[in-house]
């Protein structure tokens, strides 16, 4: 199996058109760059989808939110609060809109899209704090939005799958199985960058190590979170109770592939019931590329399928 052929043209295309920032360039440097690549390759939204802005006010500041809705539907909907990808440090509702709204569509459920703190104006644990925050927000919102009050699941991609993780494991701590579901898509777990997926796929495409290394210390800007510490480092210490069910999708030509995997034992020796799905032609990111290539519309397509099936499941 090799990388889907489109995927190799879209990073062609990008490379030529969006030549690549000098090596000492900031975050807002990048981060513009990251928007402006997702604004040219943007295509115009399902009108299958709703979609509204709102507010979440919280303890001392205000995160925007954007809540996707299949208009083809009746009833409360389940509901999947998402945090976007990124390194923590890229990335907003905007630059995901296209795939948080597919997500919404073929899972058959509302999804709200968060726009938390971004590093390092924002260093750890600034957007840990946000998505936990926020997911408890959702949760205690739930029936003034109008969404079942049975069926909670937090989800995200890259970074943000890690937040999703981090907020999912916090939720539950405070209050036992209010969080069902963690859709995690290609998640960043650790910080190491020497396991054989990182070595093999270290020059990318979709994500390099050395990009990595650089949100990393971007995520953490100074701050020495203990090694204990499971806002920073999500496998460092068993679960106080039983994890919520996880459906983990790994790219194989991933620095990350070997990330999945390795939540996927931790998960499971500490009682969660993990679902992977193994995206074996796919890069990192590819799920915000769904526009760019048929077979990763296809991969998101079954991802969303299988989380609204399992967002409704019994528990």
């Amino acid at each position: 199996m090799t990388i889907d052929a489109a995927l190799h043209r879209y990073y062609h295309d990008v490379a030529e058109a969006f030549p690549p920032l000098a090596p000492d360039a900031g975050a807002p440097a990048i981060r513009e760059r990251f928007k402006a690549v997702a604004q040219a390759y943007a295509r115009e939204r399902d009108n299958a989808v709703t979609v509204e802005d709102i507010d979440i006010v919280l303890q001392e500041r205000t995160l925007a939110a954007r809540i996707y809705k299949p208009r083809a539907t009746s009833g409360p909907l389940p509901l999947l609060v998402y945090f976007h990808g990124g390194g923590w440090v890229v990335g907003d509702i905007d630059t995901h809109d296209a795939l948080v709204a597919r997500l919404a569509l073929d899972a058959q459920c509302a999804v709200a899209s968060v726009d938390y703190r971004l590093a390092p104006e924002h260093p750890f644990p600034a957007p840990c704090d946000d998505a936990l925050d926020a997911l408890i927000w959702f949760a205690e919102h739930r029936s003034r939005l109008g969404f079942a009050t049975d069926r909670l699941g937090v989800g995200g991609d890259s970074a943000g799958a890690h937040l999703a993780v981090v907020a999912a494991r916090g939720a539950n701590e405070r209050v036992a199985g209010l969080v069902g579901l963690q859709l995690l898509l290609y998640p960043v777990m650790r910080r190491q960058f020497e396991s054989p997926s990182c070595v093999a796929n270290a020059n990318g495409p979709g994500l390099t190590n050395d990009e990595m290394k650089w949100y990393w210390t971007q995520f953490l800007s100074g701050v020495t979170p203990g090694d204990h510490d499971v806002r920073a480092f999500p496998l460092a210490e068993p679960f106080e109770r039983t994890p919520a069910r996880a459906l983990i999708v790994a790219a194989a030509y991933d620095p990350l592939y070997d990330d999945a995997f390795e939540l996927k034992r931790f998960l499971e020796t500490n009682g969660g019931p993990v679902e992977v799905i193994d995206a074996r032609d796919m890069t990192h990111g590819f799920a915000r590329l769904h526009t760019q290539s048929d077979a990763a519309l296809g991969w998101l397509r079954k991802i969303g399928e299988r989380a609204g099936a399992l967002l409704r499941a019994e528990r």
